[in-house]
């Protein structure tokens, strides 16, 4: 499970030193992706085994379904750590997300996410005064 937060920076050649928390679960290989709110979503190749598996279901007839499909798959990037736990960052991915060398790299349970560090203070800005202000069930079976 991925918890807490981390600031780690980019390098020059688009590299990110994974956090120490993360790397035994990353270490055999992981898949970075585009996610929602503009950062970058991050599987361990087993997590994201398992969610092509739950995305084979989507009904092929559903535009939605093929739309969110297609924007999540066509970022999809394999990589392995290399020895000193960094990983490259496509371009591509760096600039949808905005990514500038301060990072925020947060643990989400099942994944991670890598936020620009400034979009993720003004993100986290506004959704404290929400979290805490949340009345209704959110998640089944919580609170």
């Amino acid at each position: 499970m991925f918890l807490g937060t981390f600031t780690p920076r980019l390098d020059e050649k688009g590299r990110l030193i994974l956090p120490a928390k993360f790397r035994e679960e990353l270490a055999d290989g992981l898949v970075i992706t585009r996610g929602q709110e503009r950062c970058l979503y991050v599987f361990s190749e087993r997590e994201f085994a398992a969610m092509h598996e739950q995305i084979r279901q989507a009904p092929v007839a559903s535009k939605r379904a093929r739309d969110y499909l297609r924007v999540f798959l066509s970022g999809a990037h394999p990589e392995t750590p290399d020895k000193q736990s960094r990983v490259t960052i496509p371009q591509a991915l760096r600039e949808y997300a905005g990514l500038d060398r301060e990072l925020a790299v947060i643990g989400a349970g099942f994944r991670a996410e890598i936020w620009d560090a400034e979009a993720w203070q003004r993100y986290l800005a506004e959704q404290e005064s929400a979290f805490s202000d949340i009345e209704e069930e959110v998640i089944p079976g919580m609170f």
